[in-house]
């Protein structure tokens, strides 16, 4: 607002002009600023939009809780078991079927390890070049594998540790350190990864002294290094299924050997290990735990937006709002649906699930452990009585189809958001128009005083100029 630093001496000297536009400008101004106003609205509607983005993931999570429960994947859960976990660890993936075997393993799967002839601690090995291939033993002979073998250039000065170091930054599969020992240092590489097909050979391809076989200079790294590993060689974990099937892998861990089962060796046994897969009621009951945790959360967090408190007279954000405490009753109203299950299991109470004051569900424990001891028929009562995903006759089909329709593009959410925006979009167009009207009222005053303090101060001075005639006209006649 405009400022003004003399207006006055016109209008006396002692007229407070800002201040008299400010409280008009200030008049016009209330609709946004009063309790009440839009200020108020736009931040109380932005609250709303905030709250109603939280409600929404909370039934997100619901669906996900439910669609557990309600896909025929659901209730595949397995679980495998070794007699000797110390030996043999197992998994399985959900839909495997139920079945026992042994296994006892011969040999675990090793990387190769080989050390070059030892050498004076801190003396050059020599120039040349050395080449590294990755490949297999057997018999004592060496066959590389498709990869390209990988040269190390070495000059005269660098000592063993230098070699190392250029092994390693040369990505070629194996690790090499430096062992020390009463004769001096050696190199000694290993593989980096289990299985026959990762053996290696290094060899001397070029050597200064001219002689790649000399033993002298660089050459000196062939020994150990370019030979048969004997004992040191990379092997396959080796294992016998049920006494009878023999069975190989790179690593310690077999995968689908027996299908839809991944064990893993930890130590060769001295006797079978027994490995059962069989179904995982526990994690059906998890599912089922964390469907009650997650339509808690958002019975609770309904309720508390929609709640009235009368000790504190405070009212929840969304207290009084139909659509909301519509939304609240219809879940409740959907999580006491009946599945056409034919068997003994109808609704969630059935189970052990049922409802407490304020609308969250309990669980009683002993009921449901008893219910999962027949996971078929909790399965018809949340699936329905086909077993099928695609049809909405299970309780949890139908939580499902229920929040599926909240969260959909043109759903409650979806609309509820709209028209949120739509009144943050109208409340900043009249606060603009308001803001312009105030911009004119002040505009319009800031004229008017200047209009009217530049005639006062016309007429004072014209009133001084009289005065002043009057006086010199009285001395005149004395």
């Amino acid at each position: 607002m405009a400022s003004f630093s003399s207006i006055g001496v016109g209008l006396g000297g002692n007229v407070d002009v800002n201040a008299l536009i400010k409280a008009s400008v200030d008049a016009v101004k209330l609709p946004i600023s009063r309790p009440n106003g839009l200020n108020y609205q736009a931040k109380l509607t932005e609250a709303k939009i905030s709250t109603f983005g939280q409600l929404k993931s909370l039934v997100s999570t619901l669906q996900t809780a439910v669609s557990r429960l309600s896909s025929v994947s659901g209730w595949n859960a397995v679980q495998a078991s070794s007699s000797d976990d110390k030996a043999i660890t197992a998994t399985a993936i959900g839909g495997t079927v139920e079945t026992t075997f042994s296994v006892e393993v011969q040999q675990l799967a090793r990387a190769q390890v080989s050390t070059s002839d030892a050498i004076a601690t801190g003396t050059g090995v020599g120039a040349g070049t050395l080449r590294l291939e990755m490949g297999k033993w057997e018999a004592g002979s060496f066959t590389a594998g498709s990869g390209a073998g990988i040269d190390i250039e070495v000059s005269a000065s660098d000592t063993l540790a230098d070699v190392a170091g250029k092994i390693n930054g040369a990505n070629a599969g194996v690790t090499a350190t430096i062992l020390t020992d009463t004769s001096g240092q050696r190199l000694m590489l290993r593989s980096k990864n289990t299985g026959e097909e990762f053996g290696f050979q290094m060899t001397v391809t070029a050597d200064a002294d001219g002689d790649t076989g000399d033993n002298l200079g660089l050459s000196r790294l062939a020994n150990g290094l370019s030979s048969d590993p004997g004992v040191n060689a990379a092997a396959n974990a080796q294992a016998k299924i049920n006494g009878m099937y023999d069975i190989t892998s790179a690593t310690n861990t077999f995968e689908n050997a027996v299908a839809g089962v991944t064990f893993k060796a930890e130590k060769v046994t001295t006797a079978p290990v027994n490995i059962s897969v069989a179904k995982d009621n526990s994690a059906i009951q998890k599912n089922i735990e964390d469907l009650v945790v997650a339509y808690n959360a958002l019975n609770q967090a309904l309720s508390d937006v929609t709640k009235y408190d009368k000790t504190t007279k405070e009212a929840g954000l969304l207290q009084g709002d139909s659509t909301t405490v519509g939304l609240q009753n219809q879940l409740r109203n959907v999580m006491q649906s009946l599945s056409s299950s034919t068997g003994p299991f109808k609704s969630l109470s059935d189970i052990g699930l049922g409802h407490i004051q304020g609308g969250d569900l309990s669980i009683d424990s002993t009921k449901l452990s008893e219910a999962l001891k027949n996971p078929d028929a909790v399965k018809a009562l949340f699936i329905g009585a086909d077993g099928l995903a695609t049809t909405q006759d299970g309780v949890a089909e139908k939580i499902k189809a229920a929040t599926s329709k909240m969260l959909d593009p043109d759903g409650f959410f979806a609309s509820k958001d709209t028209q949120f925006k739509d009144a943050l979009k109208r409340n900043a167009k009249e606060i603009e128009r308001i803001n312009a009207r105030a911009d004119s009222t002040e505009a319009l005053l800031t004229a008017r005083y200047v209009a009217l303090d530049t005639q006062m101060s016309r007429l004072n001075a014209l009133n001084a100029y009289i005065a002043q005639q009057v006086t010199t006209w009285n001395n005149s006649k004395n």
